[in-house]
């Protein structure tokens, strides 16, 4: 079993959780996901790794509410356990594979959208201790909804907040902050968007004449973390890939961005369907 230690509401929607779970805390890396079930007969439920503590022996993770099992995950407390937490799992960021000497001289921007900004915390965290410059932008539809902005202030150089009504940070989209940093000299050598599908396609599409080097996690698409389901299959360079386990990240530029949100919204109805019958089943 694997105890929930902390908890906490980061928004109505998000909850943020640290889970005592000391052998996957210790070979965790930036980038990696694990698979949860809340119960014996609960859904296998992939999420990435938000932070880990080799000393405790915890792992954090975020957990939005977008269907049933989510929901029943959300509503667990501090002392509640998970029947399995599984992982680490999928390709960890490539970055952590280079030595310091390849390291020196880069300059990385990341782009986080809502959720994003939980995946993309440990590697600015990881790349802060390494002392490469590391610049973030992280939006939201309004400030009730940016997560992880104090975190993240700790371990950048520059930390740029937007949000689509203006009420916190700047008014706008983070792909509107990229081209205003772009425009104004600023110089990266690599960049990492997270977050919303379109918010990655967008992203890509804007620094692409650019050159510079764009990853993106495909996160959003996986089912079972295994490649059995086939949920998350998508064309990068043209070639069939399984986000599970040839990712969850990609080069950016060799995503087949439309494909992949088609396939994202395969599951939704059935997800709200799901979502429905566990609140019902909840309020009686």
């Amino acid at each position: 079993m694997y105890r929930i230690v902390t908890k906490k509401v980061l928004n109505p929607s998000v909850t943020l959780m640290e889970v005592e779970a000391p052998r996957l805390a210790a070979a965790a890396r930036c980038g990696q996901f694990l698979i949860v079930r809340a119960r014996e007969q609960g859904e296998r439920i992939p999420l990435t790794i938000s932070d880990f503590d080799r000393e405790k022996g915890t792992v954090t993770i975020c957990t939005q509410t977008v269907g049933a099992s989510t929901r029943i995950i959300n509503a667990m407390e501090e002392g509640d356990c998970f029947t399995d937490c599984v992982g680490p799992l999928g390709r960890p960021s490539e970055f952590t594979e280079w030595d310091d000497a390849r390291l020196e001289g880069e300059r990385f921007l990341f782009i986080a959208g809502g959720l994003g900004a939980a995946p993309v915390y440990p590697q600015v965290k990881y790349l802060h201790s390494k002392g490469v410059p590391v610049d973030v932008i992280i939006g939201a539809k309004n400030a009730g909804l940016l997560i992880f902005a104090e975190q993240m202030k700790a371990v950048c150089d520059n930390l740029y907040l937007c949000t689509d009504d203006g009420s916190l940070g700047e008014k706008g989209l983070v792909t509107g902050v990229v081209d205003r940093l772009l425009g104004e000299g600023k110089k990266y050598t690599q960049a990492v968007a997270i977050g919303p599908m379109i918010m990655m396609k967008y992203a890509t599409l804007g620094l692409k004449p650019s050159g510079i080097p764009l990853t993106v996690s495909l996160n959003t698409l996986m089912v079972d973390g295994t490649g059995m389901c086939g949920a998350c299959r998508v064309s990068v360079g043209g070639k069939t890939r399984f986000a599970c386990v040839d990712g969850p990240e990609f080069d950016a530029y060799e995503v087949d961005f439309d494909e992949a949100m088609r396939r994202q919204g395969l599951y939704r109805d059935l997800e709200m369907e799901a979502d429905h019958k566990c609140k019902i089943g909840r309020d009686r």
